[in-house]
This record gives C-alpha cells, structure tokens and sequence, in this order.
C-alpha cells in the first residue's frame, strides 16, 4: 500500500490527516464558510489547532452552525450561555469578539457584496503558491498578512492579529503552504 507523502505537521494523527488531506490550503470562497474558519481561528489564538479541530463539532452546535446572521444578534443571555459550554473555549472576550466579527462580517459584505470579494480581492482572487521545502520556511506572518489585518482591524474586527489572518489564509487557500513534496501539490 502506497503512503502519501504529506506536510509534517499534519501526522500527529488521523485529525489532523483529514483536516490536512480535505481542507487546509483549498481555496475557500463561500462566504459562510470563510465566516466558519475565521470564527474557529479566533478561539485559536493562543492555542493549539489541534484543540480547535477536536471541538470543532461542538463550536458548531453552540454556535448555530456559524450562522453568522444569526451570531450577529447574540444578546447577553447567549454569551453567558456560551460562558457555561465546556465543549468550547469559554473566553469571554474571544465570544464577544466573535459577535463583533458577525456583525463587521456583515458591513463587509454590503460594502464589497461578499466577504469572498473582500479578502480574496488581497491576492487578486488566486492563491498565492509557496515553494517551502521544510516547515521551518513557512512564515507565522507576512506583510500582506501585516496589511490584511490591519484592515480587518480598521473594520471593526477582534482577534485578527498578523498571526491569526496568515492561519486563515493558510486553512482558507488564499496561500498555499503545502510542502513542495506533499501529495497535494499537484
């Protein structure tokens, strides 16, 4: 049986294999989806991937399965709700971000008629294609993410430091960081 050759960081486990393999680095440009992963990459500041894989079903359910629309209008009785939820991270300001985000998620798309026009309009609607031959290439920031925060900042968004958009990019597809010898560089 033939193995695949993939990026090193993706093989502590079959989690990470499958996030690996199915989601990270393919471009992402549905609106609820790219709101998904900037929600999740949020609660990740400061911790491991790992630990927001693992709870990623139950952030969807305590989350209304990132509905953004629907988080937009979180009132304080939802938050304190949030607060008591172990499946989650229980960080107050990180919750509170997340309904802030809903909300300039919004005036994003009214703005530019989607939130994928928006961000993706950062790298001309195309991947940006790295060439890393070991993960101690790979950038935690870059200055577009430096630029792209910045903005995000300016809009009204919490939580999206350099380090949190680079990850978001990554996981989204807006540059791809895949290993020049991993199988998915085609």
């Amino acid at each position: 049986m033939e193995t695949k050759k993939r990026c090193a960081w993706c093989e502590k486990d079959d989690l990470y294999r499958d996030y690996h393999d199915n989601e990270w680095g393919n471009p992402v440009y549905d609106d609820a989806t790219l709101f998904e992963f900037l929600l999740l990459e949020t609660f990740q500041a400061g911790l491991s991937w790992y630990t927001i894989l693992a709870k990623r079903q139950h952030f969807a359910k305590a989350f209304d399965r990132f509905d953004y629309q629907k988080i937009a209008r979180y009132d304080e009785a939802k938050i304190q709700e949030l607060m008591q939820d172990a499946g989650i991270i229980r960080n107050q300001l990180k919750i509170r971000g997340t309904v802030s985000n809903a909300k300039a998620f919004m005036e994003v798309q009214k703005e530019f008629g989607s939130f994928s026009k928006y961000i993706w309009g950062f790298v001309d609607g195309k991947p940006i294609v790295n060439h890393h031959q070991s993960m101690g290439t790979v950038p935690a920031t870059t200055p577009l993410s430096d630029a792209i925060s910045k903005d995000l900042k300016k809009r009204g968004f919490k939580f999206v430091g350099s380090t949190v958009v680079y990850a978001h990019m990554q996981a989204t597809g807006m540059v791809d960081d895949h290993m020049a010898d991993c199988w998915k560089r085609n």
